[in-house]
């Protein structure tokens, strides 16, 4: 039996580019991803985002959702919204990961997921959090 993680449609680098767009709209700082296909049974991509603090990681996954609603982008489920300290968007075959930045640098994803094959973003993504735009 075979699991199909993805929707048809978009290419998964593509979409983690349109949503790492979408993040950026509303000031992600530090983004990064890569892609896990190999290591992951899951997802095949991950981003990770830095929000300045609660409401705005909670504005960022917000936006997520409601761009997802408009590009027609099929949306799984949402974790941690509430706190906002690390709000998990399930995209299917994206995950994104919005963190403040303590609780970045404590899980320590891109770590956990080091063997994951970067994927390259617009270089406005590499803005450190507290940086003014």
């Amino acid at each position: 039996m075979t699991i199909k993680k993805k929707a048809p449609g978009i290419p998964t680098v593509d979409k983690v580019r349109l949503v790492a767009e979408w993040l950026l709209e509303k000031k992600a700082a530090d983004l990064v991803a890569f892609d896990v296909s190999r290591l992951c049974t899951v997802t095949e991509a991950m981003i990770v985002a830095t929000a300045a603090n609660v409401r705005q990681a909670q504005a960022l996954a917000d936006h997520v959702l409601a761009r997802c609603g408009e590009e027609q982008v099929p949306f799984l489920g949402m974790d941690g919204f509430k706190t906002g300290q690390w709000i998990l968007v399930d995209l299917n075959d994206v995950l994104v990961h919005i963190f403040q930045e303590d609780a970045r640098q404590f899980y320590n994803i891109e770590g956990l997921w080091a063997e994951g094959a970067p994927i390259a973003l617009p270089d406005a993504a590499k803005v450190p959090a507290g940086t003014p735009l």
